[in-house]
């Protein structure tokens, strides 16, 4: 198990080097030290766990979090996903099913009137507008 990058090995050898360097007389001050630091920043997170529980409220704490770990991203099975989903609505559109996709028809209004516009000049520029992206 790897802690801020660190395996078992290299934590024995960062010991081994601590104990040369700070010297048996010193070396239990500084553990003592680091033990009360881990403890505070324990203390913080938790603090900081409650307040934000407090804030945002419950839903928070029964929400899935591994559903939005990033890890779990595959486009290959999200794109998989969907092409049998499409498949699976042409399929029952071909055996005269109603698929959940065509089963609430789309309406959409369309100007009937287009403006025309005249063919610009041989020497005239194209019209440009400031705001446009």
């Amino acid at each position: 198990m790897d802690f801020l990058g660190i395996n078992g090995g290299e934590f024995i050898i960062l010991a081994i080097i601590a104990v040369v360097v700070l010297g048996p007389e010193k070396l239990p001050d500084y553990a003592k030290k680091l033990a009360n630091l881990v403890k505070e920043i324990r203390r913080m997170a938790n603090g900081a766990k409650e307040q934000l529980r407090e804030e945002v409220g419950d839903e928070v704490a029964d929400m899935d979090w591994r559903k939005l770990d990033p890890r779990q991203y595959d486009p290959r099975r999200i794109i998989k996903e969907a092409l049998i989903d499409e498949f699976d609505d042409a399929v029952n559109v071909a055996k005269g099913k109603p698929s959940s996709a065509a089963a609430a028809p789309v309406h959409t209004s369309v100007a009937t009137h287009t403006a025309t516009q005249a063919p610009l000049g041989l020497n005239e520029s194209a019209p440009f507008d400031d705001e446009a992206t």
